[in-house]
């Protein structure tokens, strides 16, 4: 006698569940391969093009600085956005009023009033708020750089420039002056701000003169509510070794650490020790 075969039965309710089960999973597949590439674009967007704008930015404004005081030329709006006066305001984390930045500015320190200061603008006139006025350069780190007023994040800051903190002395006066610029990403004029030594060189040019200084103490981290360092005798409120005692001329350039983060604030310091006029 024969035996039997059974067909066994496939329910149609089950072959749509794993229908389903196929298009959830190639959808999410398709969201998670979507999300990585944009993820990727942002970060090439960070770490490239806005260093690449910034950088061809910063470049071209230096060259216009230099082609204005050897030429003569009228004072300019260098920096764009010279709308507001008496420079941006920044908050203990490093942020003006527009949000934060990776530039390592610190709290505003108090006192420095800048009147009579060469600020390389006609007339002595104080430089306008984030008017582009002098040049810095650091030789070991082959940076050359526009230093425009304040530390306001999208005039300033994301252009590739230094910003000077508005309520510290101008280049070449008795007290601080006192800059902020990125670590990271828009240019990051202060990628390697680590990699200074004591006894190197910095200089700032304006329209009148040039004045150099020696790099003279290093603070690697401090808290970014830390405004001692930028006052008009800068010493650490955290790191109360760090820093001096006496009046002086100083220059204090500042920047997150570590990289990529805004956590801490890198403190480089300065002495004065020659200017020279333009010319």
């Amino acid at each position: 006698m024969a035996r039997s075969v059974r067909i066994p039965l496939v329910q149609h309710s089950s072959l749509r569940r794993r229908a389903r089960y196929r298009r959830v999973l190639w959808t999410g597949a398709e969201l998670l391969v979507t999300a990585g590439v944009l993820v990727l674009l942002l970060v090439a967007h960070q770490l490239w093009w806005t260093n690449r704008a910034a950088r061809e930015g910063a470049e071209r404004k230096v060259a216009a600085l230099e082609r204005e005081w050897g030429g003569g030329v009228g004072d300019s709006d260098a920096g764009g956005g010279g709308g507001r006066s008496g420079g941006s305001s920044t908050d203990p984390s490093g942020s003006d009023t527009t949000g934060r930045t990776n530039s390592g500015a610190t709290s505003g320190a108090s006192g420095g009033a800048t009147s009579g200061a060469d600020t390389g603008t006609s007339a002595g006139a104080n430089p306008r708020a984030s008017q582009a006025y002098a040049v810095l350069r650091i030789p070991r780190l082959g940076l050359r750089v526009p230093v425009a007023e304040g530390t306001d994040k999208q005039k300033v800051l994301n252009k590739g420039y230094v910003g000077h903190y508005t309520r510290t002395q101008q280049p070449g006066r008795a007290g601080n002056f006192a800059l902020a610029g990125h670590r990271n990403t828009h240019g990051e004029p202060f990628r390697h701000l680590n990699r200074l030594k004591k006894g190197d060189t910095v200089e700032v040019e304006t329209r009148n003169a040039t004045y150099t200084y020696i790099v003279d103490k290093i603070l690697p981290r401090t808290s970014p509510r830390d405004s001692g360092v930028i006052r008009p005798v800068p010493r650490s409120l955290t790191e109360p070794a760090y820093g001096y005692t006496l009046p002086g001329h100083y220059l204090t350039l500042t920047t997150c650490t570590p990289e990529y983060t805004s956590r801490y604030r890198l403190v480089v310091w300065g002495k004065l020790v020659s200017s020279r006029p333009r010319g």
